[in-house]
């Protein structure tokens, strides 16, 4: 009968060192997590949240600040614009109105409406009056001109889970800052991946994904995809107030990482769900503006000035 080899003297000497502690060294590892109250939910309490929060909103009168900016590591730097102030009007499913004031003087440097399928712009300083549809088919080199009025209005108003929707929840973490030393912590969330069906290829694809801060359980980050499963836009949340029962961001950062342009809204006054007037959507076209299409011919017309806003 064939028996076993006795280990070589090298291998006994080595386990003999590891177990007197000879050729290993510890060292302690200071907790990085953070230690604030958490709240926890599932997968219907998140999405049922989420409903109730987006249904709960029909209209939105704002006054807001808006910052932008453009560039990035494609482009090899990134150029900030200085904040002007201005007005948000929106009425769902679809109707959005966005004007932006010029400093001191507070004449408006553009005026822009959408109807979630076309949309129009007025640009008075430079008196164009931009017509075209809320799809990029053409990106163009100057790239605030690829902005679009569906862009603001999906990345501000959180849309409910549909029926023909899948949610999925997952538990990650993310990085948070103590209030009192200051330093950067890791603390548990949820994240709810929302998964959608292709209407034309029958193919399922990822959607959204909305981040949830487990100290409130409110949603602080929202990233839309298309439907190559590139992020499109990487919407920010922060400082959320109470608007008569209705939790809303004050501060929202509006990310499109394709294109390079970054728009940020700080909302400075606003109320929900009083009656807007149809004729607040309504920009017409005013007299001897310059008319541009996005299929790319130019016009000169002329024809009443725009509808009033208040």
């Amino acid at each position: 009968m064939r028996q076993s080899s006795p280990l070589p003297a090298t291998a006994v000497l080595f386990f003999s060192l590891i177990l007197t502690g000879c050729l290993f060294r510890s060292h302690n590892v200071q907790a990085n997590v953070s230690n604030a109250p958490l709240q926890t939910a599932t997968q219907p309490q998140l999405v049922d949240r989420l409903n109730s929060e987006a249904d709960a909103i029909h209209t939105m009168n704002a006054s807001v600040e808006i910052a932008t900016s453009v560039g990035g590591a494609k482009k090899g730097r990134v150029t900030e614009y200085s904040a002007i102030n201005g007005f948000i009007l929106a009425e769902k499913p679809a109707m959005l109105r966005m004007i932006g004031l010029m400093p001191i003087v507070r004449n408006r440097a553009f005026d822009m409406v959408s109807n979630g399928q076309t949309f129009e712009l007025w640009i008075p300083p430079k008196n164009r009056f931009i017509v075209g549809s809320n799809e990029v088919t053409k990106p163009s080199a100057n790239t605030l001109e690829n902005l679009r009025p569906q862009i603001i209005l999906d990345a501000l108003l959180f849309q409910p889970v549909q029926t023909d929707e899948i949610a999925v929840v997952e538990a990650r973490m993310q990085t948070v800052v103590d209030e009192q030393s200051k330093k950067r912590l890791e603390q548990p969330n949820y994240v709810l991946d929302i998964i959608r069906q292709d209407a034309s290829s029958g193919g399922w694809y990822l959607s959204r994904k909305i981040y949830f801060d487990r100290s409130d359980l409110l949603p602080y980050r929202q990233l839309l995809f298309n439907k190559q499963g590139t992020i499109a836009t990487d919407a920010h949340y922060g400082n959320f107030k109470d608007f008569g029962g209705i939790h809303f961001p004050t501060h929202i950062v509006i990310q499109r990482p394709e294109e390079e342009y970054t728009v940020g809204i700080k909302v400075l006054k606003m109320t929900l769900n009083q009656p807007l007037k149809p004729e607040q959507f309504v920009l017409e076209q005013p007299e001897g503006a310059q008319v541009v299409r996005l299929d790319g011919s130019t016009a000169a017309a002329s024809s009443p000035s725009t509808g009033n806003v208040q």
